[in-house]
């Protein structure tokens, strides 16, 4: 149900956030929600999620945006919530080449568990940190080219590029799971038809 006084979203997509402890994938999903930057932000234990509404291609978009840990211990947890998940987004750390490498780990995960038409984004977080980048920008191309996949370097902390990388990946949704979604709100409405009345008809005395 829409909240009162605004409209129906025309799509509701579920994302999925995944990558190694400590590439910013908290930090991300609250600059993206609520334009904040925490330097105490304290790790995911589970799953958190969140709501934010875009206006992309003309159409209302709500996301619900789940932001899963990333130690290895609770990777059973997550892998429930790639199920329905309509787009994942796999984050590292630019300056840290570990966190870019279990990329291909994320996303061996994500083709076990989630569905195969789910749309999928990299991005490489921390671009801020430019003298202490580890992972260069071609080498993350030549990955995402590899497997069909985007990629945006981001700034949690300053903001670059967030608001893009999760428009992109909604443009994505939109071309691919669109018509889907308008069919299912749709049949979720009542229609009213309006009947008419002959006029010749008198009432009975």
């Amino acid at each position: 149900m829409a909240e009162r006084g605004n409209p129906a979203p025309d799509h509701l997509f579920k994302l999925v956030i995944i990558g190694d402890a400590g590439v910013g994938k908290s930090s991300l999903l609250l600059r993206f929600t609520e334009d904040n930057f925490s330097t105490n932000y304290i790790s995911t234990i589970g799953v958190d999620f969140r709501f934010r509404t875009l206006n992309i291609k003309g159409k209302i978009v709500k996301l619900q945006i789940w932001d899963t840990a990333g130690q290895e211990r609770f990777r059973t947890i997550t892998s429930a919530y790639y199920r329905g998940a309509d787009g994942v987004i796999l984050v590292y750390d630019v300056t840290s080449i570990d966190s870019f490498k279990h990329v291909e780990d994320w996303l061996e995960q994500v083709n076990k568990y989630a569905s195969e038409d789910t749309a999928k984004l990299i991005v490489g977080n921390k671009a801020d940190l430019v003298e202490e980048k580890r992972v260069q920008s071609e080498e993350a191309l030549v990955f995402g080219q590899k497997f069909s996949i985007d990629v945006i370097e981001t700034s949690a902390k300053t903001a670059d590029n967030v608001d893009k990388a999760f428009n992109r990946l909604g443009e994505k949704l939109i071309d691919t799971r669109g018509d889907q979604t308008e069919k299912k709100r749709d049949a979720g409405r009542v229609k009213l038809k309006h009947v008419k009345t002959s006029g010749n008809k008198k009432c009975c005395k």
